[in-house]
């Protein structure tokens, strides 16, 4: 069973908002990873906020599950350490109990012709490698002398094959993307997936001219956080759940918060200028400024009555169906020694599993001695009827796809299936058009916000900068506000 916080009861039934107080500053919905981080903003600067979230435990897909020695990420399993969150770990008083992941997650492995290659990563390594190849080298040769894009919004799959040939295409970015989107690179906007690429050929008029000479940029600019931490993969020993339990009872402990579980909102309205969240309880919430910090199809159904403007870009968002198969082995049955961060697999291989991250591998107290663990991901964009069956049928699947791969001689002595019938939000050609379509209906909304992983990045750290970001403009802001007038939460 996932591990909860236990959140002291004050919190959990907000006693400190009670009916005679005035609404609240902020009033957050959905305690993923963005609305944990949005309310510790708020929280930690005296604001009177409450977090309400529909399930038992506060952190969204951050879930981590111990079953006996089995210790299992059913949503993601790392998230990278950059300077907003080792910021936000010193907070937290969290560094110390922060684990890198072992060096060899530096090697990746991609399926080629039905044998794992390492992904090459360093320059004599890359001439070398079977991955690129000649043909690949000579593709990639040109790409300084390939002219920019017209500006119209491209497909990613249309802007690699043009920078880069479509060898590095379909050997490297689609089982990149994947790994990461669970998307097809066909579908994917390059502006609105990956800004970072496309303001590279934009800058520079060239990928490889661009990310040089970003390169070399960051090895000259001082780095906020030590060298050991910068860019590594990281976990805690109880899984990226306590990193979500943490943030809840930080925010627990300010006078002036508080934590509300087990909450559905299911309806929104306006009193005035104060804004009002009905529970399926029947309990009422009044705030000055609201967040929702919820998947796209939560958020349209709930702003749907209240403008179709505001519902109809949100419901263009695709999600599509993953399932994450954890498989526990003895060491002894499985021939490859799982020496690296995990295995992608091209579409192009006839597969139907996207990858598998070698679990056992990347941090201790994964396992049981003398065990490996793997989870292993299919469904996705492009194949989500493999995401059908029963978990024997889906176990079934994966094992008879990574047998040859791996080397697997034995069945799994430990297993799980974990279903995301909506996964992963898909930023897709014209994203950023139903953003603006949406920012523009939002504008006529004065105190509701907008946020979570379906703008801004899909990654963890995203979630959690972008929460960041939001919560302190909210608290600055609630600086210059006048109190408003009217009941609190009832």
């Amino acid at each position: 069973m996932s591990a909860s916080l236990d959140i002291p009861a004050s919190h959990t039934d907000a006693a400190r908002h009670d009916a005679a107080s005035a609404p609240l500053d902020v009033l957050v919905v959905g305690g993923g990873a963005t609305g944990l981080a949005a309310t510790w903003s708020l929280a930690r600067r005296g604001r009177r906020v409450a977090l309400l979230e529909r399930g038992a435990a506060f952190g969204g897909n951050l879930q981590t599950e111990r079953d006996g020695d089995w210790q299992i990420e059913h949503g993601p399993n790392t998230v990278i350490m950059k300077p907003p969150l080792y910021a936000l770990l010193e907070q937290l008083e969290l560094l110390d109990e922060a684990q890198a992941a072992n060096a060899v997650a530096n090697k990746r492995y991609v399926v080629l012709d039905g044998q794992l290659e390492a992904l090459p990563m360093k320059p004599l390594a890359a001439l070398r490698s079977p991955l690129i190849g000649w043909r690949g080298w000579a593709r990639l040769a040109r790409e300084p002398f390939i002219g920019r894009a017209r500006g119209d919004e491209e497909s990613l799959a249309g802007f690699v094959e043009r920078r880069l040939g479509e060898r590095i295409l379909r050997r490297m970015i689609d089982p990149f993307v994947s790994g990461v989107y669970a998307g097809d690179p066909a579908r994917l906007s390059v502006q609105a997936a990956m800004p970072r690429l496309a303001a590279l050929e934009a800058n520079h008029g060239s990928l490889i001219r661009g990310g040089l000479k970003r390169l070399r940029q960051a090895r000259r600019e001082p780095s906020p956080i030590p060298a050991a931490w910068r860019g590594k993969l990281v976990s805690f020993p109880r899984g990226l759940q306590q990193l979500a339990e943490r943030l809840a009872e930080r925010i627990a402990a300010q006078p002036q918060a508080a934590l509300v579980a087990d909450c559905e909102i299911v309806a929104l309205r306006r009193d005035g200028a104060i804004w009002v969240a009905e529970s399926a309880a029947g309990r009422q919430w009044r705030a000055r400024d609201l967040v929702l910090a919820v998947p796209a199809p939560v958020a349209a159904r709930l702003l749907r009555p209240l403008d179709e403007a505001l519902a109809a870009p949100l419901t263009e968002i695709a999600y599509p169906p993953v399932n994450a198969v954890a498989l526990g082995f003895r060491e002894a049955d499985i021939g490859h020694p799982l020496d690296g961060f995990g295995v992608l697999i091209p579409r192009a291989e006839g597969r139907r599993t996207l990858g598998a991250l070698f679990s056992s591998t990347l941090f201790p107290g994964r396992a049981p001695a003398g065990h490996k663990l793997l989870n292993v991901f299919i469904g996705g964009r492009q194949d989500p009827e493999a995401a059908t069956g029963d978990d024997a049928e889906q176990v079934a699947r994966v094992i008879a796809e990574l047998r040859d791969l791996l080397g697997i001689r034995g069945e799994p002595v430990w297993q799980r299936v974990t279903r995301w019938p909506q996964a992963i939000p898909q930023y897709e050609l014209g994203h950023l058009a139903r953003l603006e379509a949406l920012d523009a209906a939002l504008a006529a909304q004065d105190g509701l916000h907008l946020a979570g992983n379906w703008r801004g990045g899909i990654a963890v750290g995203d979630c959690l900068e972008n929460g960041r970001l939001l919560g302190e403009a909210l608290a600055d802001a609630a600086v210059e506000a006048p109190d408003p007038r009217g009941g609190g939460g009832a």
